[in-house]
């Protein structure tokens, strides 16, 4: 399709060059036709009327009208090779800027196919495990009440999972317009860090794991519903691959121009084969987290760090097996939104 695209672009391209060119040529043809026939009609009633040459010629200049046909066959050459220059040089050039022009375009739709495709994949799994469990439960005529009552939690979870994917989908499709939609102000990283520290609070303490928190007040250009979301999935994350007992730490380090958020855990960290692809779109670590059976659909990560490109800053992440993991964000305090 975008070969076919490039080719059509291409095309429009060369029909303006060219409309352009042959418009010019055909004004440089006319007004230097128009000079010579003016300087041949001059030259004759200079001779006719025996009028003083322009400049001392002996014997008297005389033009011949046969030069005069032939400049002007020469000069219709001379701009129908150039044209013809412009013709090759235009379609090179017109190919590798439609290429140009088109390949944002591609690699977008590339994603959402993909984005579609994967979505597509991750619904599939729950939507089948719900359509075989009520399946099974329906041709069950002897279910007790709590065997009845336990299909419809699991179904419940299900359908929970369902709602936290198409959550994720929707924010990540509110954070594809280049954060256009987002109100950036001042903020203070502090609040956002006690916001999102009481709405994880009920996971920590369900898993009895220790929170700190190591922050200064400092002052940054952000959003805050988005900052908050982003540090929400750090913490999320780290929670809940944290044994119990575990300890997550949350520190900031103040810049003169960045503010420098730290995200320690003592998990089960991630294998160096899967550092690169964490932050992918429906990507799990599977074999390094195989034991540790946390729900997710791989989205959340991918979702932080969209949120962090929005903000102009960086996120590096170090982990050891078995010893814990740091995401390290780099935010700028001051950028042009």
């Amino acid at each position: 399709m975008f070969k076919s695209a490039r080719l059509k672009l291409t095309a429009w391209y060369l029909l303006i060059i060219m409309l352009i060119s042959l418009c010019f040529s055909t004004t440089i043809y006319e007004v230097l036709t128009f000079e010579l026939n003016r300087v041949e009609r001059t030259h004759r009633l200079r001779i006719e009327r025996g009028w003083p040459q322009p400049f001392r010629a002996t014997p008297p200049l005389f033009l011949d009208p046969n030069l005069i046909t032939e400049t002007k066959n020469r000069l219709k050459i001379i701009l129908l090779a150039i044209n013809l220059g412009i013709l090759g040089t235009s379609a090179l050039a017109g190919y590798f800027l439609a290429g140009k022009t088109l390949k944002p375009i591609e690699v977008t739709m590339e994603e959402q196919k993909k984005f579609v495709a994967d979505a597509s994949h991750e619904l599939r799994t729950p939507l089948t495990a719900l359509k075989t469990t009520m399946e099974v439960t329906l041709r069950d005529k002897k279910m007790s009440l709590v065997e009845a009552k336990k299909v419809l939690q699991d179904n419940l979870d299900e359908v929970n999972g369902l709602q936290s994917l198409s959550d994720k989908l929707l924010s990540l499709t509110r954070y594809q317009s280049n954060g256009q939609n987002l109100i950036f102000e001042d903020i203070d990283i502090t609040e956002v860090i006690q916001n999102a520290h009481r709405k994880i609070l009920p996971l920590v303490k369900e898993k009895e794991i220790e929170l700190k928190i190591k922050v200064k007040s400092q002052k940054l250009w952000a959003n805050e519903e988005s900052l908050e979301e982003m540090l929400l999935i750090f913490l999320d994350n780290a929670v809940k691959y944290t044994p119990p007992k575990g300890r997550v730490t949350i520190s900031t380090r103040p810049d003169k121009k960045y503010l420098l958020l730290e995200i320690k855990d003592t998990g089960i960290g991630i294998d160096k084969k899967d550092l690169s692809h964490i932050f992918d779109r429906f990507y799990r670590a599977d074999q390094s987290r195989s034991k540790s059976k946390v729900a997710g659909f791989g989205l959340g990560l991918s979702l932080a760090k969209r949120i962090i490109e929005i903000h102009k800053g960086t996120v590096e992440v170090e982990s050891v097996l078995g010893k814990g993991t740091t995401f390290t964000i780099k935010l700028p305090l001051k950028h042009s939104s």
